[in-house]
């Protein structure tokens, strides 16, 4: 099944879904060689819904990017929902000179990434994911 996406509340401005599913199906596919279904919800939503969720179930109480679960219950089989606030997609890109279309990329990427195994809480993972995350982008923007 192609990645899908969802808006609550708020654009994502987000263009190409198509091509965007057929890169995250193969980007999977790359890294998961034993999975054969593939369903992916991306919702876009604003930094306060977004808040409401990290609270709960992460107990952070913190702003974020992105949110990811992996709701996987068979083996061969990914399924995840990866919640992005575009308020802070939008600030980010400001904050680290990117543009907007740049950076809501990279946490898409950010979040297939997660559910590929990549983490990000050592240094040496965060290194290894911003390293992915450009490849993607790289990849991705040439076609």
């Amino acid at each position: 099944m192609p990645a899908r996406f969802h808006q609550l509340d708020i654009d994502a401005k987000l263009k190409d879904k198509r091509m965007l599913s057929a890169f995250l199906d193969g980007l999977i596919n790359k890294h998961l060689k034993d999975v054969r279904k593939v369903g992916l919800n991306y919702i876009f939503c604003t930094d306060g819904y977004l808040l409401t969720m990290n609270r709960q179930f992460l107990k952070h109480d913190t702003l974020t990017d992105i949110i990811t679960f992996d709701l996987s219950e068979k083996t061969g089989e990914l399924n995840g929902e990866i919640y992005i606030s575009v308020e802070r997609v939008r600030e980010n890109a400001e904050k680290f000179g990117v543009t907007y279309n740049e950076e809501l990329h990279r946490v898409i990427f950010h979040g297939a990434l997660h559910l590929c195994g990549f983490g990000d809480k050592k240094e040496a993972d965060k290194i290894e994911m911003r390293r992915m995350e450009d490849k993607c982008l790289r990849t991705y923007f040439k076609n």
